[in-house]
């Protein structure tokens, strides 16, 4: 015969309980989502040229800063690649070109909103490894034999420029390769694979100490201009003419200035 269970004592009994009672309070409740970190609530697209991705990058940040439920993202590439998406229909808020001749463009196929405002200027710097393998002191070195020369391509705004220069001055530069964006020509320079390229004064300040600059004076006649604009499908054109208004304005002027861009 099963014998009956004999009855706990009650001090193990309220033990018991007070450990139940304890576990229930330390169980961990469904988090909601008003617990969690906001997601903003809107999202600004600015599809700008690849010289301009130090100082916009900064800019984004205090635009997101002031505008709390804002979040901002970039694409960053060559003048004629963004305009080229755009007119293929890419998505995007507000443009901003290292040249006139890319935004004329956008505006004649109606994709800006308004009239585009000029903020910055850039002009053309040689740009060559800190140990200058190529010897290279003068905008006529460039023309040396052997030198592995880099340029943007004609159709972007820094191969634009590098063509009117050597227009001006005679001068028939043979790069061993033409980029798409001012950003790669950089970048070749830095990894060695080029003993010079040409690139803006503000890409030579932002790479420090990976590249040595070379001012030329044959760059004063070819100065970008940087226009800026709201895009007439963006999605959230007040958001668009209040980054436009950042850019423009005193804050975005020092950052630019700050990078080395001139004055528009």
């Amino acid at each position: 015969m099963r014998r009956p269970r004999a009855a706990l004592p009650a001090v193990a009994l309220v033990s018991v309980t007070l450990v139940a009672a304890v576990a229930g309070c330390g169980a961990d409740p469904t988090p909601s989502a008003e617990s969690g970190p906001s997601t903003p609530s809107t999202t600004l697209t600015v599809f700008a040229a690849a010289s301009l991705k130090p100082t916009f990058t900064t800019l984004g940040k205090l635009f997101e800063s002031r505008h709390a439920d804002t979040s901002v993202t970039f694409s960053f590439a060559g003048s004629s690649d963004l305009v080229a998406q755009l007119q293929q229909g890419a998505p995007a808020d507000v443009l901003a070109t290292a040249d006139s001749t890319n935004m004329d463009k956008a505006t004649a196929d109606g994709l800006v909103d308004g009239t585009p405002v000029t903020f910055a200027a850039n002009t053309l710097e040689i740009a060559v490894p800190p140990d200058n393998p190529g010897a290279v002191a003068s905008w006529r070195d460039l023309m040396r034999p052997g030198l592995k020369l880099v340029l943007c391509a004609p159709e972007v705004p820094c191969g634009s420029a590098a063509q009117k220069i050597e227009t001006a001055t005679g001068v028939d530069l043979k790069p061993v390769s033409e980029e798409q964006s001012v950003t790669d020509v950089l970048n070749k320079v830095t990894t060695g694979e080029a003993d010079a390229g040409l690139v803006y004064v503000t890409d030579v300040q932002s790479a420090g100490d990976k590249v040595r600059g070379i001012p030329f004076p044959e760059s004063s006649t070819a100065v970008n201009s940087y226009p800026i604009a709201a895009l007439a499908s963006g999605r959230n054109q007040g958001m668009a003419r209040d980054f436009v208004a950042l850019v423009t304005g005193a804050d975005g002027q020092r950052v630019l200035s700050d990078a080395g861009f001139d004055k528009p």
